[in-house]
């Protein structure tokens, strides 16, 4: 479910069990701005920065994001399993996909992140619902629309065929790298990697990795 900012009211929560939230922020007064923040709803449990792991949300604060800021959501939920609430300052068009892509799904700008506007976040994380800024879910819809208007003007390209992760992976697949290659060509983990390939593979019914790059380049993506 993907929805826009809703109210949230303090001391309660959907669920009976408190939400393990680590605050991960890129200076001391913006950590503890946000823990101030949470310490008065009782259905969070503040937890250290370096308790990660399935169950867990983490709460990650940047002004923008580079590549090393991506890096590390794409760790802390792709293979470290752990759900995301990106609180971000801006976000460039090309940004969006990515993260979205590595498994974020809340996002709270900077300049509303109220602290019933962060547990709002925090609870759709924990559920595994979306819940994007209203002007952020319009840039996503015009922008996946982009895609599939780019793909169908492809002569033999499925509009539900790979989506560009996935591209990018086969690409060096074909070019004869491994897996750690790949992982660090891409600023990816591994376990990322390996997930790609097996969701591609399952999701199109296709036998290993040879037969993976030989679909994508039938079908015109490489």
């Amino acid at each position: 479910m993907l929805s826009s900012s809703r109210t949230a009211h303090p001391g309660t929560a959907d669920s009976g069990d408190r939400i393990p939230v680590a605050v991960h922020a890129p200076d001391p007064i913006s950590r503890e701005g946000a823990l101030s923040q949470l310490r008065r709803y009782p259905e969070i449990d503040l937890r250290e920065e370096s308790d990660t792991g399935p169950g867990r949300v983490a709460l990650f604060i940047a002004d923008t994001l580079d590549e090393a800021a991506l890096t590390r959501l794409r760790r802390l939920v792709r293979s470290e399993g752990g759900r995301a609430v990106l609180v971000v300052g801006a976000l460039r068009e090309a940004e969006l996909l990515d993260v979205i892509e590595c498994g974020v799904g809340a996002i709270v700008w900077r300049q509303e992140a109220t602290a019933q506007r962060l547990v709002q976040a925090v609870i759709a994380a924990a559920r595994g619902d979306g819940d994007l800024p209203a002007d952020l879910i319009g840039r996503l819809v015009e922008q996946v629309g982009t895609l599939h208007r780019s793909a169908a003007g492809r002569s033999g390209v499925q509009t539900a065929g790979l989506v560009p992760r996935e591209v990018d992976v086969l690409r060096l697949v074909a070019e004869g790298l491994d897996t750690g290659e790949i992982a660090s060509k891409l600023s990816y983990s591994e376990r990322t990697v390996k997930n790609v390939m097996h969701g591609l593979t399952t999701r199109l019914h296709l036998r290993n990795r040879a037969h993976a790059v030989a679909h994508a380049l039938r079908e015109g993506y490489i």
